[in-house]
């Protein structure tokens, strides 16, 4: 028996191996209107974050309002960008295809953008309408309001739900959401040497790899594949 009855993953960074171009792409465009941040700063300010704190953020910490048009043409270079460069995470597909457990996805990007995603690196099926974005509830990670609802859309306890995330932000969110919390650190934007998470949003454990998932969980594995 497993002691959860739902994983949520975080799709930014855990399904899909997309941080890095998100990022990328970001500091390119901020770097048109004058604001030089590096990647470094992306990651600790805004990974997992939607797009109107990171608008906030920036108007608060460097004085800059982005223009209105910012946010459509900075989209639509990053959905160009995964079009030819979009991969899904190593194991992925085995974790997602031999889960016997409910599952589904949590993220902060936009509907947009996480339909597409997954279209591109072939998930859609696997995940179907299971999918909850930030535009549904009130606040977005780190508040735990998306992981709550997401959990209650699935009809699944706090306490018996294990989210999988990258970001401390989605880390932030999970633990105050009642829920166990893995950090994936196999994304192209972390790796294995991330440093150690700060005390508020240390995880439960950390996952190097989807290799090693039912190696950790074995419960979660689907009764066919231990037959």
């Amino acid at each position: 028996m497993s002691e959860f009855d739902l994983v949520i993953f975080d799709c930014d960074g855990v399904l899909i191996d997309s941080e890095i171009i998100s990022a990328r792409m970001l500091v390119a465009e901020l770097l048109r209107l004058g604001l030089a941040i590096d990647l470094a700063y992306v990651e600790r300010h805004f990974l997992g974050r939607s797009y109107p704190v990171v608008m906030e953020t920036i108007r608060r910490e460097f004085g800059l309002d982005l223009p209105p048009e910012f946010e459509a043409q900075y989209r639509e270079s990053l959905l160009a960008a995964f079009r030819t460069e979009l991969k899904v995470v190593p194991h992925v597909h085995d974790v997602l295809t031999g889960i016997g457990a409910p599952f589904c996805v949590a993220t902060s990007s936009s509907p947009r953008r996480v339909e597409m995603s997954l279209k591109l690196v072939g998930l859609s099926d696997l995940v179907g309408d299971r999918v909850f974005t930030s535009t549904m509830v009130a606040r977005g990670k780190p508040a735990p309001d998306l992981f709550l609802f997401a959990a209650e859309q699935m009809g699944a306890a706090p306490g018996r739900t294990l989210v999988i995330e990258d970001s401390l932000t989605g880390i932030r969110a999970g633990l105050a959401a009642g829920m166990t919390v893995w950090r994936f650190t196999g994304g192209s934007h972390l790796g294995p040497d991330a440093p150690a998470e700060p005390e508020d949003a240390r995880p439960h454990r950390r996952l190097a790899s989807f290799a090693e998932f039912f190696q950790i969980a074995p419960g979660l594995k689907s009764a066919r594949l231990k037959a």
